[in-house]
């Protein structure tokens, strides 16, 4: 059944007038001109009486009033004359039979005369509604842009057509007001009444001219650079941002439409390229019916390590973490989500603790080791560097040695882009922990030993993306060291499901690094964040440049020189080659480092770690 609103009351009632006051003025104007008599013209008043009710019913009937303003069309008209024809008809037929039969020529000027009424008053109706729509005069709507005039704009606005008939549907409440399209050739066209004005370079623009609130990146195939160039133009405005999904994405059902596909823009959309897939068969091969041990699985990584790991059928998932706050919300989270079905052990330990590792290893022989546990804080680790050398290079000596001595098949440590010819003490510390690696994997006969590269990973601990976020919430300004400043970033759900496919095509020795697109500029990203915040950058919320931290880099690396690079099954992730490791001289420099950070002499420490790294440049040496 149909739901009434003002406008569809208003029009009823306007139909109603029409064919009241048409049948009226008509039959009196009969009556003056003589072409009646008084005693006809009264009896004509029944025909009016019983005309209404059966237009009225037909008209309601046939859906004259659910139509859409702003879409109404030829077919529309059409569909409203000819329920006045049969209604006219109707009510003929029911004043013949109860023996009052008009006049037909009456009955034919009666028609003709109520029948442009209605349909005149439909075309000024929409007219009107349209001007003050489009001036924001009418109902609260969102003004939106559609960015794309292909295929994917098409369902969307027949969607928006069909939602406005369903008064509880959001997506009624959208007012498209005009599209823009990167072919010249769509220029000044039209899709169901809505005109294609500009291109996207003139987004900002096009938002400013037509009073947009609202913008539906409707492109479904683009990817790439030419996607992150899109959303730049679209963040540049103050307008709310959605963003349909990549073409492989899409549910395309009934029961799903398209435009409630559309998501909120995130800021892993400005990466500038599609989410790397993976391949699900090999990971479920790798894990399934396996032991696998995660340490520092508490934290950003590893807790998305344990619970990507848990979908794919482990024989028992062991946490270790020295952070018992974190251990205990991903323990208490795959409690909640699997129950007993997972056999969980959650073990508070230190990886620098090499008798508890031990004890761990022997109660539960792990088969698969992910190390995830190491202090990454670049600032931080300036400040004490002989803690990251404990931490990161003889934490992963005690783990990675742990693991060959009680048989594990498989070791993968994560690194970072950082190690790359490292300009600070963590990334040297894990260009160490690289090189500790790469040694056990050319002397291990049982247990294979590999590294994955990525660099920064969105929403991490300690990342860019969450101190952005406290410091526009908390109303401070924004703080970027450079404005030249550039990183490779990575999605969370990306960088584990790298370090799961690397585990699985590993042979032992590689460096697995993945392409990650186009580099991304802070500056940028600090902006566009803002902007999703509702703010305008430099105006609601400041941005301060505080200068190049200690041993921080304008750009990242993801591969050394000396490397080189091999292809893998995934087009997206790649290998670096071995680089042999002197066993005698890695020996001398580990117990050389280790003394001088156990006795905690920091200047000895990093200068012990460059002899170490040879391709580490600090400031300090």
């Amino acid at each position: 059944m149909q739901k009434f609103n003002v406008r569809k009351i208003i029009l009823m009632i306007a139909d109603i007038v029409i064919i009241v006051m048409s049948g009226i003025t008509l039959n009196y104007a009969l009556q003056v001109t003589g072409v009646i008599s008084a005693e006809a013209a009264r009896g004509l008043l029944y025909y009016i009486v019983i005309n209404l009710i059966s237009c009225a019913m037909m008209m309601f009937a046939m859906g004259a009033y659910s139509r859409l303003w702003r879409y109404f069309n030829i077919k529309d008209y059409a569909i409203c004359g000819f329920a006045m024809l049969v209604g006219f008809v109707i009510g003929f037929a029911v004043l013949t039979m109860m023996g009052r039969s008009p006049r037909k020529f009456f009955v034919l000027l009666y028609f003709i005369t109520a029948t442009v009424g209605v349909l005149l008053f439909r075309f000024l109706f929409k007219q009107t509604f349209l001007t003050l729509t489009e001036s924001g005069g009418l109902e609260p709507a969102e003004r939106t842009l559609i960015v794309g005039a292909g295929n994917a704009a098409r369902m969307i606005l027949t969607e928006i057509e069909n939602a406005r008939k369903d008064e509880n549907n959001p997506s009624g409440k959208i007012l498209p007001v005009c599209m823009v399209d990167d072919d010249a050739t769509k220029l000044r066209t039209k899709i169901r009444g809505v005109e294609v004005v500009g291109t996207c370079p003139e987004i900002p623009d096009v938002c400013k001219r037509y009073g947009v609130t609202n913008i539906i990146v409707a492109i479904p195939s683009c990817e790439g650079e030419e996607k992150r160039k899109i959303l730049d133009y679209c963040s540049s405005t103050e307008c709310k941002i959605k963003v349909i999904p990549y073409l492989s994405e899409i549910l395309f059902s009934e029961e799903k439409p398209l435009i409630s596909q559309a998501q909120e823009i995130k800021i892993e959309d400005l990466l500038g390229r599609k989410p790397i897939e993976f391949d699900q068969n090999k990971i479920r091969d790798f894990i399934n019916g396996k032991i696998c041990m995660v340490t520092g699985g508490g934290g950003s990584i590893g807790s998305e390590l344990v619970r990507q790991i848990a979908k794919y059928n482990p024989r028992t998932i062991i946490i270790v973490d020295i952070y018992e706050n974190n251990a205990y919300d991903i323990q208490q989270e795959l409690i909640l989500e699997y129950g007993k079905a997972l056999d969980l052990v959650t073990l508070i330990a230190s990886v620098r603790d090499f008798d508890k590792m031990e004890s761990i290893f022997k109660s539960y022989c792990p088969q698969i080791v992910f190390h995830a546990a190491a202090h990454k804080h670049v600032p931080l680790m300036e400040t004490v560097p002989e803690e990251a050398v404990k931490n990161n290079i003889f934490g992963t000596y005690n783990v990675a040695t742990l693991a060959e001595r009680y048989g594990a098949e498989k070791f993968v440590m994560i690194s970072t882009d950082k190690a790359v010819n490292p300009t600070n003490v963590m990334g040297a510390t894990k260009r160490a922990c690289e090189m500790i690696i790469q040694y056990k994997s050319q002397t291990s006969t049982d247990t294979e030993f590999v590294t994955t590269r990525f660099g920064n990973v969105l929403g991490s601990n300690g990342s860019v993306i969450p101190l952005f976020r406290r410091q526009i919430e908390s109303g401070s300004a924004v703080t970027v060291t450079h404005p030249d400043i550039i990183r490779y970033f990575m999605t969370i759900p990306e960088a584990v499901s790298l370090v799961l496919e690397a585990g699985a095509m590993a042979k032992g020795g590689e460096i697995f690094v993945l392409d990650m697109g186009a580099p991304v500029k802070i500056t940028t990203l600090a902006e566009n964040l803002i902007r999703m915040y509702g703010k305008v950058p430099y105006k609601d919320v400041p941005i301060v440049f505080t200068g190049l931290r200690p041993g921080e880099k304008l750009f990242e690396e993801l591969l050394m020189d000396e490397e080189g690079l091999k292809s893998t099954d995934n087009q997206k992730i790649f290998i670096g080659n071995q680089i042999d490791i002197d066993e005698k001289q890695l020996f001398q420099k580990l117990d050389a480092l280790r003394q001088s950070a156990e006795t905690n002499q920091s200047e000895l420490t990093v200068k012990l770690l460059a002899e170490m790294v040879p391709t580490f440049h600090h400031n300090g040496c």
